[in-house]
């Protein structure tokens, strides 16, 4: 199975520490939000990611698939 593109957006700007945190993502910083993209390889893994955020104390706004 191929990885599968997501966009997920957190409220806040993110410093560079923690968007180092998520090194297989792009992130785009905008002044009340922050945009992460890139690829996810299973159901497993989005949990994963999703699970950090959680330990990071950050806002979950939208977890977004991208179509291929």
């Amino acid at each position: 199975m191929a990885p599968t593109g997501y966009e997920i957006r957190v409220k806040g700007r993110l410093s560079d520490t923690v968007t180092s945190a998520f090194e297989d993502f792009t992130a785009s910083v905008k002044p009340a939000e922050t945009t992460l993209r890139g690829e996810i390889r299973d159901q497993s893994e989005l949990h994963g990611l999703l699970e950090q955020l959680q330990s990071l104390g950050l806002e979950l706004i939208e977890v977004r698939r991208l179509e291929q």
